[in-house]
């Protein structure tokens, strides 16, 4: 794949800046409807207090594991032994391992918050509503990871820009955004809130 030089290959700390500061602005603009979202959500949050404890572990795994597949892909693209084929069986592996990794990740994060919920709270959420609320939210924010992290990734290299100063910013981001809106609607849908 012949691609423009951009910032590929360089540690030009002007290039990097450059290409990272106006990113940064805008993500960060981004980054504020998942707090004005969980600002709206404060009334459910308060009456199923486990779910505010869940929120920073279901939106920070979501962005680790966009980071892990962004980290590879980069990797890939820098050794030239990728091209984006949807044949690549090593491609499909590493989409595979971070479904499993998600699917386990998110239900231990469901039994830990439930037996969290019964030492330290009054009414807890059943187990099966939590498990099914972490699971639909964290696998769902797994293929939102995915999917930006290929963009990202892909993007990134094609437009000449060295893809580890701009995938892990935009993937993690991206996923705290649509990981709180994904959680709370999944949680509000399942508790009838």
């Amino acid at each position: 794949m012949v691609v423009p030089q951009g910032s590929l290959g360089t540690w030009n700390w002007k290039s990097i800046v450059g290409n990272m500061f106006p990113l940064l602005v805008v993500l960060s603009i981004i980054v504020l409807w998942a707090g004005i979202t969980l600002e709206d959500a404060e009334e459910m949050l308060e009456e199923f207090a486990i779910l505010a404890v869940m929120v920073p572990t279901m939106v920070d795994m979501g962005g680790n594991l966009g980071a892990i597949l962004s980290s590879r892909l980069s990797t890939r693209f820098h050794l030239g032994t990728t091209e984006l084929d949807p044949t690549d069986r090593v491609l499909w592996a590493n989409v595979v391992a971070i479904l499993a990794l998600a699917a386990t990740i998110f239900t231990a994060l469901a039994v830990g918050a439930y037996t969290l919920g019964v030492v330290l709270f009054d009414t807890p959420i059943a187990f099966g509503e939590l498990l099914l609320i972490s699971l639909v939210s964290g696998m769902s924010v797994a293929v939102i990871a995915i999917i930006f992290s290929f963009a990202a990734t892909y993007g990134s290299y094609r437009l000449g820009i060295d893809p580890d100063d701009t995938t892990i910013p935009i993937v993690t981001n991206v996923v705290d955004v649509f990981g709180m809106v994904i959680f709370i609607g999944v949680s509000a849908a399942v508790l009838n809130f």
